[in-house]
């Protein structure tokens, strides 16, 4: 068993009609031999689970050995700019599926992908010009700091 210190939340920088098909055929482009998460959310609310958890995905280079990885499908606006585009029905299945992932690794910290960004100033916070991306595209430490 793998020691879990993160849940961390994604989008797939795609638009919402991507598909898990799209995905992995993506993930394999890349030459990765796991996918980038180990559960994704569809528009509709489906959640697909890509990998085992016990196994090392591919969602944060540095963190993947002690992180679970979960992403929305969608992020992009129609012009390809970040964007927060998630559906109620995604919305509301990333909330349970957060809940039930935390219950299972009470310590580990749920946060965005943006928030494993180095804090360049020191100031104890990951400010919006340093991070390295925008995923997920909200703040997700502040929306599911309650579970």
């Amino acid at each position: 068993m793998r020691d879990i210190k993160y849940i961390a939340v994604h989008c797939t920088a795609g638009r919402q009609t991507q598909t898990i098909a799209d995905l992995q055929a993506e993930f394999r482009r890349k030459g990765w031999k796991n996918p980038g998460y180990h559960y994704v959310v569809a528009p509709d609310g489906n959640i697909t689970q890509l990998l085992d958890e016990d196994r090392v995905s591919n969602g944060v280079k540095g963190f993947n050995s002690v992180s679970v990885n979960v992403a929305y499908i969608g992020g992009i606006d129609s012009n390809g700019k970040g964007v927060d585009n998630r559906t109620e029905a995604q919305k509301k299945a990333l909330r349970q599926l957060l809940g039930n992932l935390k219950k299972k690794y009470p310590a580990a910290v749920i946060q965005g992908h943006r928030d494993f960004s180095p804090d360049k100033n020191g100031n104890g916070v990951v400010d919006s010009w340093e991070r390295i991306k925008e995923c997920p595209c909200f703040d997700a430490k502040t929306e599911y700091s309650d579970l």
